[in-house]
């Protein structure tokens, strides 16, 4: 379903400095949490942003699911999955209040049906059987989502809200990759599912480079996408790692439950400066309005 959001062909990661290899070596583990506070949308930059979030955690549900059903890291996983519906629940009521058109409103009355299936399938003790059912949902959830903040990003003014979804399809798809690769751990595989993981990962490369492109980065964002190249250098090198069956079978999925969550932080931050730097501009309110 997905469609690559950059064609450049990526380069070789820079070296970084040895401060910045300590500093990612000493990055905790515990679970990501939003940069932003939870909060009424201000502007259509901050509703690309949330929107852009929903895609993320129909992955990252799917992902702590299969973490749960499969005895990774259990406690850890339990908070990720609930802290994720939670904050889907939340995103999803801001978001349809705040939606600036009759289209955008309908995609999130469709969104809000399919999640209401969800719900039902991520509640009580993960089961094989209804992680089959959750490979299938998570999917339609997902194209739902990214619909909806394509449609949101139509109504930013300039460049940023682009970037702004760009960087935070990122967070998804940090998500999506780690999700693959426990659907399959767990036995749940397919041609098309390994095609679309395979998929992800050019995809998060190609975006990744563009972002280093972009003429709005500053300082900050700057070295924030030199330590998104290194954790992605570490999550490439965890995904590689598939074991279906092996003695080390568990270590490597904790590894991709890992750094899939330290990569998830960092792209949160990244998607966070790019609002804040739109904010200046003229920002869309609920019904179309400008301010």
């Amino acid at each position: 379903m997905s469609k690559t959001v950059a064609n450049s062909v990526a380069k070789p990661a820079r070296i970084p400095r040895r401060k910045f290899i300590l500093g990612l070596i000493c990055t905790g583990v515990a679970a990501w949490i939003p940069s932003q506070a939870i909060a009424a949308i201000a502007d259509i930059n901050e509703a690309i942003n949330k929107a852009g979030r929903l895609r993320m955690l129909s992955q990252r549900i799917a992902k702590a699911y299969c973490q749960l059903g499969q005895g990774v890291l259990p406690e850890r996983s339990a908070k990720i999955l609930a802290q994720s519906v939670q904050l889907f629940r939340e995103h999803l009521q801001e978001l349809k209040a705040f939606a600036p058109a009759e289209d955008i409103k309908e995609s999130y009355v469709e969104l809000d049906r399919l999640w209401q299936q969800y719900q039902k399938l991520i509640a009580g003790k993960p089961s094989f059987d209804s992680a089959r059912y959750i490979a299938t949902l998570n999917e339609d959830v997902l194209r739902v989502a990214h619909l909806a903040t394509t449609q949101l990003e139509l109504h930013a003014p300039g460049n940023l809200g682009r970037l702004i979804n760009i960087a935070g399809r990122q967070r998804m798809l940090s998500q999506r990759m780690a999700k693959f690769y426990l659907f399959h751990q767990w036995g749940i595989r397919s041609p098309e599912m390994e095609r679309e993981a395979q998929l992800a990962r050019r995809e998060f490369s190609s975006a990744l480079d563009a972002l280093e492109k972009a003429p709005e980065n500053d300082r900050i964002i700057k070295n924030e996408l030199e330590l998104a190249r290194m954790q992605w250098l570490f999550f490439d090198q965890a995904l590689k790692q598939q074991d279906t069956g092996g003695k080390y079978a568990m270590g490597y999925a904790e590894n991709v439950a890992t750094t899939s969550e330290r990569l998830l932080e960092v792209m949160d931050r990244i998607t966070g400066y790019y609002a804040r730097i739109a904010q200046p501009q003229a920002a869309v309110q609920p019904g179309g309005r400008k301010r």
